[in-house]
């Protein structure tokens, strides 16, 4: 009868320390699942913030270079674009359309020695500047929250719990396009 008690206890304290464990992984996977989708938040809101800036920057600069109407009109299409995105990856898209375009507004912005000096331009030219600070972290702090989510997704025995209960590996980091990886020319 002992013997009978203490296997049933041994039993019993292996299923509560295995049920602990699944509890445990499995809290872990949703807590950093719900960590990125808060990433992703500060990522969507430094962006929005850049999107809402943008204008001030175009009116300032189109005092100066009314001719330049293509750079104007990519710049209001990757706003739109970005106004219309729903999902992760149609904003990722998105901003970097927008970074495209503000890449090629400040190339226009070197032809202007004025407009460079003006004090309302270089304003904008350091908020926007600091703006696009602020992005790069939270895109960082973003790549590594699907970094550390996608470890405890893809190893045992995050795996298996991950899989019957349907979260999935996060796909989307932020990455940098091939032409963001050259290094720009500077004439003077």
């Amino acid at each position: 009868m002992y013997k009978t008690m203490v296997t049933l206890g041994i039993i019993v304290g292996i299923i509560i320390l295995g049920l602990v464990t699944v509890i445990s992984v499995y809290n872990g996977i949703v807590s950093k699942h719900e960590t990125i989708a808060a990433k992703w938040a500060q990522v969507d809101n430094q962006l929005q913030r850049r999107n809402d800036l943008i204008p001030n920057l175009v009116n300032t600069v189109k005092g100066y270079a009314a001719h330049e109407k293509t750079v104007f009109e990519n710049i209001t299409n990757a706003r739109s674009q970005w106004a219309k995105a729903n999902t992760i990856e149609e904003k990722v898209q998105a901003a970097k359309a927008t970074d495209a375009a503000l890449a090629r507004l400040l190339l226009v912005v070197e032809n202007y020695p004025d407009l460079k000096a003006s004090t309302n331009f270089l304003a904008l030219q350091d908020e926007l500047a600091g703006t696009e600070n602020r992005i790069a972290v939270e895109r960082m702090r973003y790549n590594e929250a699907v970094k550390d989510y996608n470890i405890s997704v893809r190893t045992f025995p995050g795996n298996i719990i991950a899989g019957s209960c349907g979260y999935k590996v996060a796909t989307e980091y932020f990455k940098s396009e091939e032409k963001a990886k050259t290094v720009p020319e500077v004439k003077f």
